[in-house]
Order: C-alpha cells, then structure tokens, then sequence
C-alpha cells in the first residue's frame, strides 16, 4: 500500500508537468553492473548508475509517504551464495523536498552501490536479479523503473567447506609442529620443571591446576598474537605477493637452511639474553602478570628450537596467500605445546611416566634439520623458475634460470632422505649425538619409512610422476631435457610433427609435455586454424595447487585424451616476470598500474575478461573469442574434472579462414 501510494504521487506529478510539456521520452538513468573478486570465495558486485543533469536518483533509506527508493532484488540461491550484508551505499546529499514536504536522500550525477556475496557454487552459476528506483528533477517525477541484471559467477576457487577443511588443515599441521617443538631439548625439560613448579608453589592442587592451565593459555595468546600481527602487516594479497616474489622465495630458502644448521648443531640460534632476563625477573612479580612473563620467558628460551617451525608456518601461510592462514597456523602450533602442561598439571603422575631428557632429543633436532634443508629446495625452486627482479636498479634475472631443474631437485630430496634413514640407524652420527648402542624398535621404523620413501622417489629421476609430493618439485617440463635457450615457448619441447608450439620470446615449457601455446593471440588463431575450442589455463610458477593438477589430474589418461586431441591449450603464467616489449605495455583499467611483464598482462587478462584473480583458473572459450562454460578453479577429482571439459567438445564451428584458406 506504501508503494502504491509512492507511485500514485509520482504518477500525478508525471500528469501535472505532461500538461505543460511537450511528448517526451524520458531516460534520465543508465546502469553499469560489475564484480571484484575479493578473496577466494566473495565477490563484491558493483551497480553503477549515471545520472543525466538536472536529475536524481533517490537512496535506499527513504522516510514513509516519501519517493519511491531505489530497492536491489536478488535471486535466491542457498546451494550457490549468500549475501554478506546490505546492499552499502555512496554518500548522498540530504536535502528538503517541497513536493513531499521531507527531508530526502538522493544522489546527483552519479550513484554507485555494493553487495558482498559468499560463493558456494563449485561449478559456477549465473546471479539474476533487478534495481527498482525513481528519478525526479526539480519539476517532476518519473514512474519507478525496473532495471533487471545479470552476473557471470564462477566457482569459487576454494568454495566455503573446502576452505574450512583448508584452514583445518593448516591448524592440523601447525598443531604436528607444536608437538614436534615438545621434543626439542629446549621444550622437554621445562614440562616437569614448570608443572612442579606450579603444583608445589600453589600450595593447592586446585590452585596449582589453575596456574598451569592460565600457564598454556597465555602461551596460545602469545604465539596467536605474533601470527595476527604479522597477518596484519602483510595482508592476504602480502602473503600472495610474497610466494610469487623470487627475492622472497630466495630469503626463505637461506632462511630455512640456517635453521636447518642450527638443528644439525652447526650453531646455535639465541636471542639476546637482556631480553630472556628481562622477562624472567618480571615472572617473579606473581600473580597473572607473574604466570604471563613465564610463558614470555617459555616462548624466549626456546627460540631456538621453535624459530625453524614458526618460520615454516610463515613461510606456508606465504604459499597459501589466506588471510587467516598463519593466525590458525600459530593457533594450532601454540595448542600443541601448551597442551602438555594443562594436562600434566591435571594428572602429575604422568610426570613419572616421562622418559628422561637424553640424546634422543637430539636425534629429533637433527631429523627436523634435514627435513628443513628438505623443504627449503621448494623455494630455491621458485626463486629459479620466477627469476629475480630489483626493478627500480633495472637488475633482472628473467626465469627459469635453470639452476634447479627437476632431476636436480628429486636427487637431493633423494640424499636428504637417505641420509634420515641412515642417521635413524646410526651410521650418521653429528656433533651433539650420543652414541646408540641399540636400535630401538621406534628408530627402526622410522628408518625404514624414511627408505621406503628414498626408494619411491628413485623413478622420478627418470621421469615417472611423483604424486605424493605433487606441488613440490618443479614441473615435469623443467627437465634436464628442457632448455633455457631452446625455442621460446616450448620451452626447446617439440611437438608430435617436430615444430615447437610457440614463438613467444620468453622461455616456459609445457606440462606434461603437451602440445601448447603461451599467448592467447597465437591460440586463438591456431584454434581458427584447426576447428577447436581453446582452454585457458591461468597458472604460476609458484602455485602448488596448478602444479597438483597438472601432475595428479592432467596426468590422467581420459584427461590427457581430452587435452590433446579436442583442445588448443594455452598456458598464462601470471607470475611470469619476462619483460613486455615496449609497444606491447599498457595502462591496466582495473588497477590503474602499468602493465610491463608478460605475468602482469595474463593476471590483468584474468581480472578483466573473468573476474578472478587465482590460480589455477581454467577457461573454456570458443574460436570466436566467446567463453563457453563457467571457469573452473582447482578441481582434484578426475571425473568431475572431466565433465567441465566435455562442455566445450565439439563446440567450435569451422571459420572463414578455414574454410577458404
């Protein structure tokens, strides 16, 4: 009834002013609508409106018996989205309005609103809906119009659950490495201490149960802080920045191989010692405050021991790019090792039970040491394929560099393992080591895994797929042989006829040594050429997710039928730092920045065409140009995989150029 009245109002000023007026059509308002991708699973979506001189549109917050507002309505969707929030708005002017006798928001000239949604959809669907507004000048009212829309939604790259189940996950792993911290020499000893000390103290086994359980919160308190602090600082495209970064990826492998001495005893990692005195005088003090320096002093005292883990879990938030990922990280990491004190607090006969501190904790540096050296060839591997770049010295290192090539990589994860599984049975012995005189049925089995490992990982020198470890080694194309010089952009590969697929002038290859391309131009005039509809692939050099596609997924063989035989491919490394040539650099008109390398010109593709700015994304397009199915981001299951594909089979019509050559 409210509107009724609203529209009858305008209805009768339309009357009135017709009156006096010659016939007219009057459009006074135009809608643009868009979408941002915000972060894995939302989408902020943009309705734009210009408005002619001399009118206005009204806002959303307009009092009773006053103009119609303008009103979004939304197709409801649970299974795909949800809406995060209202629909927000600009700033309008407020300003009294003799025709309705209120004082009324609008917007002259220009208005623009905003509506965050979730992303559920795993396959992506089309968002439908309409804007219901009016518009009045100072003379007269238009009748309230309906403006329908449409938005293109792609599957969300990691849809709600998934991302859940991911930050599970990383809170899993952070916890494994709190609880690899417990057995270190500068953690193990101070469990018994620090309970006694807290039980015998209290005076109460209530009171001392309170303390140590206050003892392990302040711990979770402690190392969460540090993981929000540092969250805040970087931010997610931060974190995303930094694991596409080849200077960054370089630090973090020096980074990881001290830390890796340092467990193997090489030296040892303090921090000064004004700061753990410090620390500890004010844990004197009693009380809360008292409690709170102890578990300051805990996390101090054993940096040394804790520093190589915490920086792992910088280091694969880093990789991850998630927001949350190093707070949920830390979070699981300080549960793990404030857990035993609550709990041996709870039941002090445990403490009985402890094996006594000896050279068996030491055996668990050493090991956490080789797995660090390990794990730090991953970023020494995506510094190599990146390159190195200090843009403003003009100092570039165009990737790949050929430094680490896979067979290289797989060879010293090769000796490291072997070396786990020696040490595990003495053979190895370091610095701090005791001498094992027996092996214990513990050690044996370790070694064993350690070998069996070893074994498993022999066949990828000679190019078998290493599924297990997909994401960590470089891609099967970086091969011995692979070369850098060799033809551009194949990467020196040939093809089955013997001609290299593309004549880009920077040097990437192609999984699983398929047929492809890396220019979107060349594709599309190949798939004119040959009938065939093209996928994109947008990807990256330091993208674990692509790498596990391409090695867990593509390698499938109903998948690489697919691939060759009825797709063009072109792979788009948007973290590809080869320098554009200069008439081929540009403005962006999504960021505002200078397009110059070959990584920013797929990404600025990726935000532009398809609204998403992860990878891997993976688009069906027809050989006019014309996108045939929703994107597709990271999609581990073959079958499901599969079927995104056979959308676009057979899709593509012969072109004039094929047809008159």
């Amino acid at each position: 009834m409210k509107h009724l009245c609203r529209i009858l109002s305008a209805a009768l000023l339309l009357i009135c002013f017709s009156l006096n007026t010659p016939a007219q059509v009057f459009n006074p308002v135009s809608w643009k609508f868009s979408q941002k991708q915000v972060n894995d699973t939302q989408i902020a979506l943009s309705l734009e409106a210009t408005i002619q001189k001399g009118w206005h549109l009204y806002s959303q917050n307009i009092p009773p018996n006053g103009p119609v507002p303008t009103a979004f309505t939304f197709t409801p969707s649970a299974a795909d989205y949800s809406l995060t929030g209202n629909v927000t708005e600009g700033i309008p002017i407020s300003k009294y309005e003799k025709a309705f006798s209120m004082e009324l928001k609008y917007f002259e000239n220009s208005a623009s609103f905003t509506q965050l949604i979730n992303v559920h959809s795993k396959t992506g669907f089309t968002l439908k809906g309409n804007v219901y507004s009016m518009t009045c000048n100072d003379s007269m009212c238009l009748p309230p119009k309906q403006v329908n829309f449409s938005f293109s939604i792609p599957a969300t790259a990691a849809p709600a659950s998934s991302a859940h189940a991911g930050y599970l996950w990383i809170w899993i792993l952070g916890f494994l490495g709190g609880l690899a911290a417990l057995f270190t020499p500068c953690v193990f000893p101070m469990i018994p201490l620090t309970v006694s000390f807290f039980t015998k103290k209290a005076g109460s086994k209530k009171k001392g149960l309170r303390n140590s359980v206050t003892y392990g919160i302040f711990i979770i308190i402690i190392y969460v802080v540090f993981g929000s602090v540092i969250t805040a600082i970087l931010g997610p495209s931060g974190l995303n920045a930094i694991a596409s970064n080849g200077w960054v990826n370089l630090f973090f492998f020096l980074i990881f191989v001290i830390f890796g001495c340092s467990f193997l005893g090489a030296f040892e990692l303090t921090l000064p010692s004004s700061w753990v005195n410090k620390s500890d005088s004010a844990s004197d003090k009693g009380g809360m405050f008292g409690i709170f320096f102890m578990a300051l002093t805990l996390c101090l005292v054993s940096f040394s021991c804790t520093a190589p883990i915490v920086g792992s879990l910088l280091a694969g938030a880093a990789v991850n790019g998630s927001y949350w990922s190093l707070t949920i990280g830390m979070f699981g990491f300080s549960t793990a090792l404030a857990l035993p004190f609550a709990l041996f607090a709870m039941f002090p006969n445990w403490l009985n039970s402890l094996p006594s501190s000896g050279g068996w904790l030491n055996s668990v540096k050493v090991v956490l040491g080789l797995l660090e050296i390990a794990f730090s060839l991953k970023f020494l591997s995506t510094a190599d394929l990146v390159g190195l770049h200090i843009k403003f010295l003009h100092i570039h290192f165009n990737g790949p560099m050929g430094i680490l090539k896979r067979e290289i990589f797989i060879a010293l994860w090769i000796i490291i393992y072997a070396m786990i599984g020696f040490y595990l049975l003495g053979k190895i012995k370091f610095h701090h080591d005791s001498d094992v005189k027996h092996i214990s049925v513990s050690r044996l089995l370790l070694a064993i895994v350690a070998f069996a490992f070893t074994a498993y990982l022999i066949p990828g020198l000679f190019g078998a797929p290493l599924k297990l470890i997909g994401g960590f080694p470089p891609p099967s194309f970086y091969s011995e042989g692979w070369s850098v010089g060799g033809d551009g952009g194949s990467g020196g590969l040939p093809s089955k006829n013997g001609q290299t697929v593309s004549s880009d002038p920077h040097k990437i290859g192609c999984p699983l040594n398929l047929n492809c391309f890396h220019d979107y131009k060349e594709a599309l005039a190949e798939a004119k050429k040959t009938n065939k509809p093209i996928m994109i692939d947008f990807t990256g050099f330091s993208c674990v997710n692509c790498r596990k596609m391409e090695e867990n997924v593509w390698s499938d063989p109903k998948v690489l039928g697919i691939l060759n035989q009825d797709y063009v491919l072109v792979s788009l490394y948007v973290d590809d730092k080869t320098t554009l040539p200069d008439s081929l650099q540009y403005t962006s008109k999504i960021t505002g920045e200078k397009v110059e390398t070959y990584g920013d010109k797929w990404s600025d593709m990726e935000t532009e065409r398809f609204k998403s700015n992860t990878q891997p994304l993976y688009v069906l397009m027809n050989n006019d140009d014309s996108q045939i199915a929703t994107p597709r981001g990271y999609t581990p299951d073959v079958d499901q995989y599969v079927d995104f594909l056979n959308q676009g089979k057979g899709t593509s019509k012969p072109s004039a150029q094929a047809a008159n050559p």
